[in-house]
Order: structure tokens, then sequence, then C-alpha cells
């Protein structure tokens, strides 16, 4: 696997434990990428101390073990200068700088994501396993967000048909939020991959969930919302999707139910589907368009 040093893995955790000046993960994740190394980000902002504080660690010794714990723990520390980050996700603004990784990682996972209502319909269950089954068909990996209702019946669905399917978490990956949600948590680390962009032991707070929706949608080539209300997470990922530039398809049930969806029709990129027959057609369409830019780089690599 091609990953930084732990120099640059350890200079990044500091930076984000430490935030000097202040700053914002997302500002430290624009100045590392612009320099490209965290250790020289770190070394201009953090002035070098003549000693710690009494009963305190160096902040770049705590990261590192911290880093090596979170390792015993079995999870896999991603930082957005790895060549194993995924790509699709380091194209979005608000991509995060460091990940949390349990399972098995593909840097360009061909993936859709699957949303929608916690309370869900029985309707609404039915389209979203009937999606997830689709997608696998096509080898294409079904993404959500763990929780109940939608997000669970797709997960469920892809590994029940045998498929890949990836859990984006609002909380720190060695936390399972929901509880009901326990074995399947442990199910999509076997046999996916479980993804967090919280520090491993990060409980579940109500602001992460519109972060980790941003990194859902960042992460695959679409979104698909099921089913959802006026104020659902499922909303909020449409919308960022748009801010993307990511497609978003969704189904008729949830456009005459929702302002909010009536008012996405005309924006670029956001279809609405009258059926499953029209959500696949849109899907194909997205993976052949795909699989033609895949193919046209190909032909510029080796020119």
């Amino acid at each position: 696997m091609d990953t930084v040093t732990p120099e640059e893995q350890a200079a990044l955790v500091a930076l984000l434990q430490v935030r000097p000046e202040k700053m914002r993960w997302g500002d430290i994740t624009a100045e590392v990428l612009e320099a490209g190394s965290a250790v020289e980000v770190w070394e201009r902002l953090v002035p070098p101390t003549l000693a710690p504080l009494p009963g305190e660690p160096e902040p770049l010794e705590a990261a590192a073990a911290d880093i090596r714990r979170w390792a015993d723990e079995g999870n896999t520390l991603l930082t957005i200068l790895d060549a194993v980050y995924p790509a699709r996700l380091r194209g979005v603004h608000q991509a995060p700088p460091v990940l949390f990784a349990r399972g098995a990682l593909r840097t360009d996972d061909l993936a859709v994501s699957v949303v929608g209502s916690r309370q869900a319909s029985e309707r609404g269950l039915q389209i979203a396993v009937g999606i997830a089954r689709a997608l696998v068909a096509r080898d294409v990996t079904v993404s959500a967000g763990l929780a109940l209702g939608i997000d669970t019946a797709a997960h469920r669905a892809a590994l029940d048909q045998g498929g890949r399917t990836v859990a984006v978490v609002g909380t720190g990956i060695n936390k399972t939020y929901p509880a009901a949600n326990r074995g399947l948590h442990g199910e999509i680390a076997d046999r996916g991959l479980l993804l967090s962009q919280f520090w491993p032991d990060a409980p579940p707070q109500k602001h992460n969930f519109l972060m980790r929706n941003a990194t859902m949608s960042g992460y695959g080539l679409a979104t698909v919302v099921v089913e959802a209300g006026e104020h659902s997470g499922a909303r909020a990922q449409a919308r960022l999707a748009v801010e993307h530039g990511r497609p978003v398809i969704l189904t008729d049930f949830v456009v005459e139910r929702n302002d909010w969806a009536k008012a996405l029709i005309d924006r670029p990129g956001v279809h609405v589907a009258d059926g499953m027959g029209t959500v696949l057609a849109v899907i194909d369409r997205l993976i052949a368009e795909e699989s033609r830019i895949d193919d046209e780089l190909r032909c510029l690599a080796s020119a």
C-alpha cells in the first residue's frame, strides 16, 4: 500500500490536534495540500519549544503514539496525501484531512450512494433493496451511512447479493451507531469497507452527520435519494451532491412529498425517476460515461 511516511502522518494528526492559530481543519487541509507535506506545514506554523510542559507529551510524539494505538485497534489511517486516499473524495472542498478505515480499500471505487429516511415506509425499503441489488449486478459499490431505514436496507441487500458496500459513518470508527446495527457494522468491516472522518472514539454528535453526508457524496459517483423528509440528512446530501457537481437521482416518491426535492428538479445533474427502470437507465449512462473517461485517460497516459 502506497502511503506517506509515519513522520508525515504524525505531523498531520498533530496539526489537527493542536490547531495552531486556531485554524479550522479545512484550512489545515488546504495548507498541507498546497505544501505537499504536513511536516513542512508543522515546522512553519508550530515554533519549536525548548521543552514540553511538565506532564505533557511533545505533540508529535503524542500523535505518533495515537497512530500506533489506532493501528493496534485494527484501524487504517489514511491522510489526504496518501495515494490510496479515495480519488473522487479528494476532489471536493470538504475532503477530510484524515480517514479511518476498516476493510478493503479501493482508490477508484465505483460507488453510488443509496440514502433516505430512518423511518422508511415499506415501499421505500423495497425500492432501496431493488436499487442495491441492481447496483451489485452492475459491479457497482453500494454506499450508505449505516443509519436505520433506507441505509440499512441498502447495505443489507448488497451484502446478501454478494456485493460490495461501504458505510460512511457519523461517529468514530470504534463506535457503533445506532446500537441496533452493531452486527451490520462488523459485517461491513469484514466484507466491505467502513469509513470515518472522526477520531476513532468520537461519539455521535448532530453536526457530524452533515459532515458525513458531504463525505459520502464526495466518495461516490452519484447519490440516489429513495425516500426522505423535509429535514432529513438525505436532503442535505442531495444539496451537497449538486454543489459537488455529482448527479442526484430523486425518486418520484421523494419529489411528490417534499418541497426541497421540487426545488432541486431544475438544477444541473438532478434526475427524477418515476420507477426502477428510470433509476437504472440514469445509472447505466453514468457508468458508461465513467468508462469512456477512463479509456481516454488510459490512451493519454500511453501516448
